[in-house]
């Protein structure tokens, strides 16, 4: 028989509860045994309902307090020194200081996890780096879940892709450099779950999914040769998700391992590649999207099973998840359809618990199709609603779309024309100081709108509040000093789901959370059909918040690839199609900003290196059509208004000349975790356009000094041209608390009048 396994569960439990126990922790709240305990029931929740529905391989060691890929940095030992640590078992204090930093520590830096919008904490590697095993969670979790009477498969982030996805700070060198050192505790830890009883350990290894040279292949080989070893009685499942293997087929097959899975979602035509040369491994098929939220077609992907059992045999296949379901939401049995989901939609989706569901029926139909004979036709009517349904399909958004020119996709003059018409229109001293865009949701601001949601405060008086939240954010700029001002969004909710729900083509849910990072989650809307935009979307509060002050004021939008990126996206038409179709929505926002005198207009777009494909091979094709909707969504306005964008938590290296190709008239990016690193992009390129450097992080509850801020923007001047650089955060600051960001803010611009009156103003 087919094993029925998936690749890792949503952690955050159905309604946020881990969300609230760690935030409780943090706030002191709650202590140590109160936070742990809801852990503990969030797991054994987790795995009694895996076993309930049919898996057979059950994951442990899934579940993380805040990210998986610091849970390995705690395991191996690697605690920068900044944090204090001297040895022993990392302590939930340290574990969390790493994460967000404390007064004397800045956090450690954070990125996306590969081409999601899940961050991870990067591991950082120092000189003399040595590891040694400091936490025992993977032991833990297994001992937890076989004390309740279920033998997990538990998973370990691989050594390899650990290393790889690291950064090695102060001369510590090639992280592959350390591979040997790091092995050793890795051997530990097989030899250890070995003992307790374990059968298969999932080895994570997603770099196996990116291209590498031949140091980084001959590493996993060399790795998986001595953790094979190790513990001669464990099977070693090497997992690679988010791409197809290409040229990695070689070495991930002839890996000393008894499984490999692949993901057959990103990656359909690899399994003609793998089955002939699968030799005695097992192999798991990812043919359930562990990433998108619509129902699997099983009639399509028990054809691609059934290839599989001809070839390998069905003792030799698992039927699995393409990746780990940490980026679904939990539950769709939480949806009642009183916030847009109605039956129609409902039976379009699956949520984590029912992709599990869907993974047992996908492994018992192996076995016999009889066994499962009613799920299999109840999915095979749901397919052909949804590919026949009338709401999907609007013939006015297309006509549009087919309509797009060459003209529409530039501004009309080049950016030295632009910049001395908007320096005379804006009249703004040099290192102008401005925010990302959003100021605290405060309990106060969700109380109001949860309350207007239930029709207990109507309309007006809930127009009243967020008019009143808004002169209170102006007051507040303008009594910092900041130049450009923004509204501080007190009506968002969410910076993509906000505007989902104001576009056609979208639905959205009540409880459809999935983690962004930490104990931050997003419910991202779900694009079902073409989009369009209705009506305007910002134009009353900006030209509001326009209206108390003499000061410019931001336009606040998210970008197209960002809307892309961040949603839920239909899979029956290409990505790019849906992306023009959000540019043009965006584009209609954008000139009626304009039109309602409106200036500066920022176009957020923090997810355009996000969606980069793993392989550079693909990158030319996403970066055009990602640049061209863009710039369709910005290049509609004249030279004097003035478009921003925004990028943070992200690599621009590689891709600097795409980000260049924008042609956004300022760039805000985030640099403070890295210490300005970004900026050497930047630099090497001569980006032409002015930058916005973040000076410090919002993602911290740490305030940082005045003198810390003015050190980076000295960085920045020795990288940038002065006449290039704005002064702002990194990031938008509705995380932050009131308190934190006055004084943050203060800091900031007083960095800012230090350096004008150091470096003069620019010509």
């Amino acid at each position: 028989m087919a094993i029925a396994t998936i690749l890792g569960f949503p952690r955050i439990g159905p309604d946020r509860e881990l969300k609230r126990a760690v935030e409780a922790y943090w706030a002191s709240k709650i202590a140590e045994p109160a936070l742990l305990a809801v852990a503990a029931q969030l797991r054994a929740d987790a795995w009694k309902m895996q076993r309930a529905l049919g898996i057979d391989h059950i994951p442990s060691n899934d579940f993380s307090l805040y990210d998986q890929v610091l849970d390995t940095s705690t395991m191996v030992g690697a605690v920068p020194a900044r944090f204090g640590h001297e040895g022993g078992r990392v302590g939930l204090d340290t574990y969390f200081s790493m994460a967000r930093g404390t007064a004397s520590a800045p956090a450690m830096e954070m990125t996306k996890w590969f081409d999601t919008n899940y961050h991870y904490i990067v591991p950082e590697f120092e000189a003399g780096q040595t590891f040694s095993r400091m936490s025992t969670k993977p032991l833990d979790d297994y001992r937890e879940a076989k004390a309740l009477g279920i033998q997990t498969r538990p998973v370990l982030l691989g050594p390899v892709s650990y290393l790889l996805l690291g950064k090695a700070k102060d001369g510590a060198g090639d992280p592959l450099l350390l591979l040997e050192r790091l092995l050793s505790v890795y051997e530990g830890m097989l030899k250890d779950l070995a003992a307790e009883g374990a059968e298969w350990v999932q080895m994570d290894e997603p770099m196996l999914g990116v291209t590498l040279d031949s140091r980084a292949r001959a590493a996993l080989g060399e790795a998986y040769a001595r953790l094979t070893a190790a513990a001669p009685s464990l099977k070693l499942l090497v997992a690679v998700y988010f791409s197809d293997l290409r040229d990695n087929l070689a070495t991930a097959l002839a890996l000393p391992v008894a499984g490999l899975h692949v993901d057959v979602v990103r990656g359909p035509g690899q399994l003609d590649d793998i089955l002939p040369k699968l030799g005695d491994k097992m192999l798991s098929v990812g043919i359930v999207d562990g990433r998108n939220v619509w129902r699997t077609d099983l009639g399509h992907a028990l054809g691609i099973l059934d290839h599989a059992v001809q070839a390998a045999g069905a003792n030799r296949i698992m039927v699995a998840t393409s990746c780990s379901l940490l980026h679904s939401p939990v539950d769709l049995s939480r949806e009642k359809g009183e916030k847009g989901l109605d039956a129609e939609m409902r039976a379009w989706l699956a949520f984590a618990v029912q992709k599990v569901g869907e993974v047992a029926t996908l492994a018992h139909a192996l076995g016999d199709r009889a066994s499962v004979a009613g799920p299999l036709a109840d999915n095979a009517k749901a397919m052909q609603r949804r590919r026949s349904s009338s709401r999907i399909h609007d013939p006015k958004v297309k006509t549009r779309a087919a309509a797009v020119d060459a003209a529409m996709l530039h501004r009309a003059n080049g950016f030295d024309d632009r910049k001395s018409i908007q320096h005379r229109v804006l009249g703004l001293p040099a290192f102008p100081t401005t925010t990302i865009g959003s100021f605290p949701q405060t309990q106060e601001i969700r109380k109001a709108r949860q309350a207007h949601r239930k029709n207990e405060i109507d309309d007006t008086a809930y127009a009243q509040f967020l008019k009143e939240e808004i002169e209170g954010v102006i007051r507040f700029q303008e009594e910092m000093g900041l130049d450009v001002l923004v509204h501080g969004e007190p009506e968002r909710n969410d910076m993509v789901e906000y505007f989902g729900e104001q576009l056609r083509g979208y639905a959205h849910t009540a409880n459809g959370w999935v983690q962004s990072y930490g104990s931050r989650c997003v419910k991202p809307p779900i694009i079902f059909g073409d989009v369009s935009r209705p009506k305007p979307m910002t134009v009353d509060w900006t030209t509001y918040a326009q209206s108390l002050t003499d000061r410019p004021v931001k336009g606040m939008l998210t970008g197209p690839v960002t809307m892309l990126q961040w949603s839920f996206v239909r899979d029956d038409q290409p990505r790019s199609q849906t992306c023009q179709q959000l540019a043009l929505a965006i584009r209609d926002e954008v000139r009626d900003l304009e039109a309602a005198g409106i200036r500066v207009i920022q176009i957020d777009e923090p997810a355009v290196r996000e969606g980069l494909p793993l392989r550079r091979e693909d990158w030319s094709e996403y970066l055009k059509w990602a640049g061209e909707c863009f710039r369709l969504a910005s290049s509609g306005v004249s030279d004097a208004t003035q478009i921003h964008t925004h990028m943070c938590y992200a690599e621009f290296n590689d891709i600097i000349e795409a980000i260049g190709s924008l042609d956004a008239d300022v760039i805000s990016i985030e640099s403070s975790r890295s210490d300005m690193e970004l900026l050497n992009a930047f630099a090497v390129y001569r980006y032409p356009n002015e930058i916005g450097p973040g000076v410090y992080d919002i993602h911290s509850p740490r305030v940082p000094t005045m003198e810390e801020m003015r050190t980076l923007l000295t960085k920045a001047t020795e990288a940038l041209s002065p006449e290039q650089i704005w002064v702002n955060p990194d990031c938008g600051l509705k995380t932050r608390g009131w308190p934190e960001v006055r004084e943050s803010l203060q800091h900031m611009v007083d960095a800012a009048k230090e350096i004008r009156a150091r470096v003069g103003t620019p010509p």
